[in-house]
């Protein structure tokens, strides 16, 4: 039975792809961006292994609509044989799904450029089952910062350098238009939702999407004094 590291699965999803996504979230990063908002997802943590038929079940739970998946990290490509097999599963799961016009779609990011991933075999493979990617390292300083920035935005990207790369037919009807694109006008770049779980070591708060760089420390702020303590977060060292 294949073990999948997982940091977190989340639906809805609004901000992370087009239309209302499943969202799976691997554990596990050894590129440590510099910047990063999810430093929580970079240890390897085997006490968040669960098994790919597990996860495939809570897709198969969930109510309509699902327009896509998306996969994110934690570094999805540092566990292949595991994401293979989740990909496999919701192609299959996809297949089945009694749709006669809405397809549902696979996104995946990573933090590797995408000519490395498309170099060897293992990983051209997953590129194979899914339907868009969008690669590269986040680079802080290309992430348009500021409420007032005159750099725009980034549609579903956190810095300029990352690549939205269309992988099949629905890939490029889905995303063709926004890749390879640098830049989209201000009122549909990155967008942050709150996801509010209770679980064993209490109530944690999670903010899904791609803020622009110095979002979240705005946001700290204006919580700190409306009193609202944050505790630890995520984004800092």
């Amino acid at each position: 039975m294949t073990s999948l590291l997982l940091a977190k699965a989340h639906y809805p999803v609004t901000t992370l792809g087009p239309g209302t996504r499943a969202g799976i979230w691997t554990q596990g990063c050894t590129l440590h961006c510099r910047g990063c908002l999810s430093r929580d997802t970079w240890e390897a943590d085997p006490g968040r292994s669960v098994p790919v038929e597990t996860v495939l079940g809570w897709l198969a739970s969930l109510p309509e609509p699902v327009d896509g998946v998306t996969i994110s990290g934690g570094e999805p490509f540092q566990q292949p044989a595991a994401l293979a097999a989740l990909l496999r599963g919701i192609r299959a799961w996809r297949d089945a799904l009694d749709r006669e016009t809405i397809a549902l779609d696979i996104l995946v990011y990573s933090g590797y450029v995408f000519s490395r991933l498309s170099r060897t075999g293992t990983t051209r493979e997953i590129l194979d089952m899914c339907d868009a990617v969008i690669t590269g390292p986040y680079v802080d300083r290309l992430n348009p910062g500021g409420r007032h920035s005159g750099d725009g935005s980034l549609l579903w990207r956190g810095s300029a350098n990352q690549r939205v790369v269309p992988l099949s037919p629905l890939g490029r009807e889905r995303y063709g238009a926004v890749a390879g694109v640098g830049k989209t006008g201000e009122g549909t770049g990155p967008r942050v939702q709150v996801s509010v779980d209770e679980g064993p070591e209490g109530r944690r708060v999670y903010y899904i999407g791609i803020p622009r760089r110095g979002d979240m420390e705005h946001l700290t702020s204006r919580l700190d004094r409306a009193g609202v303590r944050s505790g630890d977060v995520s984004w800092r060292p």
